[in-house]
């Protein structure tokens, strides 16, 4: 009885998997990398970026002196607005621009400790919706080019965005 026991016990062990911390990637940010319009193959630094979702009160965060950035998509929605201000603490030349990011999301099965994540597929037609609510046709944003629909890591640049 002892043996069969302490074989249970065994195998009980052996069959456990180890709860390790998670280390592998989990929901990817959108990458976004910024080029000069004028020399589409240099990157080009924003200067005092304010990056702020749409309907939220506090700014996502001020960037400057960066030519790419992260911005997390939302998990529960198929749409992500975000407004873009360049030269934001300068009120004379500060322009905003809307982004709208509309895309499926699909969860997908990491590990036992890291659980799912969420992927995003952005839509052919209208992955992103670019506008200027305050003052129309003073788009900062000259063009947008997708350069990858499907954002399952953060290893490569999603939008390249020339200004």
């Amino acid at each position: 009885m002892k043996k069969i026991f302490l074989s249970l016990f065994v195998f009980s062990l052996l069959g456990c998997e180890k709860d390790d911390i998670c280390s592998d990637e989990t929901t990817p940010r959108l990458i976004i990398e910024f080029f000069n319009i004028a020399q589409p193959a240099n990157n080009l630094n924003v200067n005092n970026l304010k990056v702020t979702g749409v309907g939220m009160t506090d700014e996502l965060d001020t960037f400057t002196a960066v030519s790419k950035i992260e911005l997390p998509l939302k998990i529960t929605d198929d749409v992500t607005r975000y407004s873009l201000t360049l030269n934001s603490t300068n009120d004379a030349i500060k322009n905003e621009d809307i982004l709208e990011f509309n895309y499926t999301r699909n969860q997908v099965f990491v590990s036992r400790a890291c659980g799912y994540k969420t992927t995003f597929e952005l839509n052919p037609a209208n992955g992103v919706i670019h506008s200027n609510e305050t003052i129309p046709n003073t788009q900062w944003i000259k063009n947008i080019f997708i350069e990858n629909n499907s954002i399952s890591t953060e290893n490569e640049t999603h939008i390249k965005i020339y200004f």
